[in-house]
């Protein structure tokens, strides 16, 4: 008699990828997250080799990765359906481990602002991963699989500001990147050694146009994406915008202001947290309901949310809502990367997810500045209504502009 089948601990091939990659995603997040509450302290404390004022070169610091990898993330996600998604995993990895280990040697601020501005050139781990899980899951399962990839990097945004806190404390800043270098290393090397990917390179016609963008032309072409991609800029923005606010709210709610930072990083993870919580359910829920009836929930609920945050006066509260925003931000994020999957061919993941990074790097770059220009002209509070009414435009242009249904899957 034949002896039956040996079991795949991990089930199918795809699923082996996504865990592998859920586990590199949360490496990375924790990774590049740990620096983030002390580099304008890092910028403050290297001071400026020519004379410019701390808050300036604290704002470039964040604004010039997004800005660059804005330009950058569509080129690398054309490349990628020509010569492998994985590769692209590798570049943004072992590239983001190099360029963190030498942050920790710059003697200026400027020299930090232009580490920092190549790697939004070298990195985007982010739509490198979604392009290669849409690459390997079956159209019917991006939902969950997308959720999958939120739960990591959910995760990884909760702890990597604390650990990098706590490092930085202990041991100082040079320390802290080293930690984040040597996380960008481990996850890099699980991608090489744990994942295989059999890439059959996409077929580029001849064109007077150069091939990337004769790519993207006919992407946008296709019904729902162009929709979508303007959904993912308008949620990206009603949520960011509120990066620069926070702790000056919290610090006005807060009567002991020497909690400040704590209190932040604990409204920032309890978001994240939330969101994490909810992204794999709702992502499922996509999948059997349709992704676009999901994202429009989500949206919606979030707006909502968004409204009684700025007419809180407690901190408690502010908390309490925020994390609320996250449940309804698990279901926003992980809808509009699985309708991207779903309304694209296979072959062009890459240079989907590519496009996706770079709106959403755009809408990081400018998000900081329209927050910091509405609280200017009509106050701290204000800033909140004008996230609220972001999302509300963008759930009114899901109703409007994004199909009820595609050949591919008749539930979105």
């Amino acid at each position: 008699m034949a002896s039956p089948p040996t079991q795949n601990p991990l089930g199918d091939p795809w699923k082996r990828t996504l865990y592998l990659m859920t586990a590199a995603q949360l490496i990375t997040a924790i990774g590049f997250s740990s620096i983030f509450p002390f580099l304008p302290l890092y910028v403050k404390q290297l001071g400026s080799s020519r004379g410019f004022g701390v808050e300036f070169l604290s704002g470039l610091v964040f604004s010039v990765q997004a800005v660059t990898m804005m330009l950058a993330s569509p080129v690398w996600g054309s490349l990628a359906d020509r010569y492998g998604r994985k590769l692209m995993v590798q570049r943004s990895m072992y590239g983001g481990a190099v360029l963190l280990l030498l942050m920790a040697f710059v003697r200026s601020a400027e020299e930090l602002i232009v580490l920092r501005a190549v790697q939004g050139l070298v990195t985007g781990t982010i739509a490198a991963t979604n392009a290669l899980v849409a690459s390997v899951v079956p159209r019917q399962r991006t939902g969950f699989a997308m959720g999958m990839l939120q739960v990591g990097f959910g995760s990884g945004v909760a702890l990597g500001p604390v650990i990098g806190g706590v490092v930085a404390d202990a041991y100082g800043y040079a320390a802290a990147f080293y930690v984040t270098a040597g996380l960008l290393l481990v996850a890099g090397l699980l991608v090489t050694f744990g994942v295989r990917e059999a890439h059959v390179p996409r077929q580029v016609l001849p064109l007077e146009s150069p091939p990337w963008l004769a790519g993207w032309k006919e992407i946008l072409r296709a019904e729902g994406v162009a929709a979508t991609y303007g959904l993912r800029f308008l949620t990206q923005l009603g949520r960011m915008m509120l990066v620069p606010i926070a702790p000056l709210f919290i610090e006005i709610l807060l009567a002991d202001s020497g909690s400040v930072n704590t209190f932040t990083g604990l409204v920032i993870g309890s978001a994240s947290t939330t969101a994490t919580a909810s992204a794999v359910f709702l992502g499922r829920l996509g999948d059997r309901a349709g992704h676009r009836k999901v994202f429009i929930g989500s949206v919606l609920a979030a707006a909502m949310l968004y409204f009684p945050q700025s007419l809180v006066q407690s901190a408690v509260h502010l908390l309490f809502l925020q994390a609320a925003v996250g449940v309804a931000i698990g279901g926003v994020l992980p809808s509009l990367s699985a309708l991207l999957a779903r309304y694209t061919v296979a072959g062009e993941e890459g240079a989907v997810y590519g496009l996706d990074n770079s709106i959403s790097a755009g809408a990081r770059a400018v998000a900081p500045l329209i927050g910091a220009a509405v609280a200017t002209a009509f106050g701290l509070r204000l800033t909140f209504v004008a996230s609220a009414l972001i999302l509300l435009i963008a759930a009114a242009g899901a109703l409007w502009r994004l199909p009820r249904a595609v050949a591919a899957d008749p539930a979105i």
